[in-house]
């Protein structure tokens, strides 16, 4: 079987003119070599049509969903395709397709993967062309993921792969619900590489904050037992500084220290506090379960897939 050099994986919905255009630099930097898997997100306004391949000279397949499942599963089912299917490929690299993630800068990435120390090669962003409002939000967002979970994020989905951390990654149902954080969850080992992020082909993010704020929350989800034991902690802490203040009130009552109505609101105030931790921390308890409680067969990518349609760069016109 004929080896792969290099197989593209992109997840596209309603974005077919900048997809396009990924498609034609895709060709100018790799040429043939390059097999694009190009995973179409239930598009209804502009699906994605194999043409767009073809017209650039690029081989790969066009794997339409039955349903918009969003962008992290739509990597998933990429992933879980290419492990499944190609298991000639050299190299795999997930990239957006709107023109953020640049071509020009995987060979960076697939520099950095020739070590053997190294199983993933993943982006970290040298500069952003987002507004300062975002740039505000995903400081504060690094900051809170690495108090509740102790670890370091500073990478998306742009990232190159060796064919053994995508036959990891496709076993791993943290896959299915947010791809970096898999990816620090897989125990892989990484290479990071500082990259300048480029600016959309065209069109507009479809992402408002609403979606980045539960992407955020889906990657806090991947280490939700991590989560729940700092939140335990801090929340048993409080309770203690809650009972141990409810018994300075009854001391202060009983010894006659307390102004009229001062100790039922202080009592009060301090038992919603005991409470809230209690219900704050079985809350994280529960989640915890239903995050760490899901398993994925070899082939469940198949189960959201309606049609793989394969694309040869020898069928152009």
């Amino acid at each position: 079987m004929q080896t792969i050099p290099l197989v593209i994986v992109t997840p596209v919905y309603e974005d077919r003119e900048a997809c396009s255009q990924l498609f034609v630099e895709l060709a100018n930097n790799f040429g043939a070599s390059a097999f694009v898997v190009a995973v179409d997100d239930g598009s209804v306004r502009e699906p994605l049509e194999p043409d767009s391949l073809r017209r650039a000279g690029l081989s790969g397949v066009v794997i339409r969903l039955r349903r918009n499942i969003g962008h992290q599963r739509a990597i998933a089912v990429g992933l879980g395709f290419v492990a499944d299917e190609l298991p000639n490929a050299d190299r795999i690299v997930v990239m957006d397709s709107d023109g953020e993630d640049r071509p020009a800068t995987i060979h960076a990435l697939l520099d950095a993967l020739q070590s053997p120390q190294f199983d993933i090669a993943v982006a970290e962003r040298k500069s952003r062309v987002e507004t300062l409002r975002f740039r505000a939000f995903y400081v504060l967002y690094k900051i809170i993921f690495g108090a509740l979970t102790g670890r370091r994020i500073s990478f998306g989905n742009f990232m190159a792969l060796k064919p053994n951390a995508v036959k990891r990654l496709s076993a791993m149902h943290e896959s299915w619900t947010h791809i970096a954080g898999s990816v620090l969850a897989s125990k892989l080992r990484l290479a990071v590489v500082p990259l300048d992020r480029g600016a959309r082909y065209a069109g507009r993010s479809k992402m408002n904050f609403v979606g980045l704020a539960l992407h955020g929350f889906k990657a806090l989800m991947v280490f939700a037992e991590d989560v729940l034991v700092r939140v335990g902690l801090a929340c048993v802490v409080i309770s203690i500084f809650a009972v141990l203040g409810a018994l300075a009130a009854i001391v202060l009552k009983l010894v006659g220290f307390a102004t009229p109505g001062w100790f039922s609101v202080a009592l009060g105030v301090l038992f919603l506090v005991f409470l809230q931790t209690a219900a704050l921390t079985l809350m994280t308890l529960m989640l915890s379960g239903v995050a760490k409680g899901g398993t994925v067969l070899a082939d469940a990518y198949r189960d959201f897939v309606d049609s793989v349609i394969p694309v040869s760069a020898f069928d152009r016109e």
